[in-house]
């Protein structure tokens, strides 16, 4: 079947279930801060917010094509809540596109695991969804093994940036057979970054020396 756009059901283009009009309607960044992706407030020349250069995060660089509202919302909820799986193929794809013009790709992705408990309940992990299509689309290996959050931590949802740190610190743990020295860590939608930083602190420890954080959409 010819593709159809999910939001709107017209004709789809670029062989993506998305129609043209929709596509230029969706919330796409502006140039914001290339460690963390927020926005700025004080732009410095070397493309780092205040934050970053005060209180620097254990990843590199972030990724985000979208802002975290409008349509692009709609689709990471369907994704996330219902298994919408072709929300997952657009917005991978839409990823994809974006990553391959702006990207060094890396020895392998890794999506942002779940605990085993929550995984059981929902039986379902979007970030897993996101980067098996961006594996196939980029080639770059899939790594769903090497990292483990061996902790049960509740959710972030409702939570302020300080209270998502304590919360999510020491959550994760990194397979002593891990050995690449450059990962993306994929995820839906990033927040305060306080889990990617703290997973990609566990990758640091065990040795690797560049980690990139690529998500669909950055919340403001």
């Amino acid at each position: 079947m010819p593709p159809r756009c999910i939001l709107c059901g017209d004709k789809g283009f670029e062989n993506r279930d998305l129609c043209k009009a929709c596509y230029e309607e969706l919330p796409k960044h502006t140039p914001r801060c290339y460690q963390c992706a927020s926005d700025f407030i004080s732009p410095h020349s070397n493309g780092l917010c205040t934050d970053c250069l005060e209180n620097p995060p254990a990843f590199d660089e972030t990724f985000a094509p979208f802002v975290h509202q409008g349509s692009i919302r709609y689709l990471i909820l369907q994704l996330k809540f219902h298994r919408h799986y072709p929300s997952a193929r657009l917005l991978g794809g839409l990823m994809a596109d974006y990553l391959q013009k702006t990207a060094q790709l890396p020895d392998c992705v890794i999506p942002v695991p779940l605990h085993k408990n929550r995984y059981q309940e929902r039986g379902f992990n979007q970030s897993i969804e996101l980067a098996r299509v961006l594996s196939k689309q980029l080639n770059v290996p899939l790594d769903l093994h090497s990292c483990i959050r061996h902790r049960d931590t509740a959710h972030q949802i409702g939570l302020n940036a300080l209270q998502r740190g304590e919360n999510i610190k020491n959550a994760f743990f990194v397979s002593e057979k891990f050995n690449a020295k450059h990962v993306a860590l994929v995820d839906d939608v990033m927040t305060t970054g306080s889990t990617v930083h703290e997973l990609a602190l566990a990758l640091k420890m065990a040795g690797c020396h560049r980690v990139q954080i690529w998500v669909c959409a950055k919340a403001r």
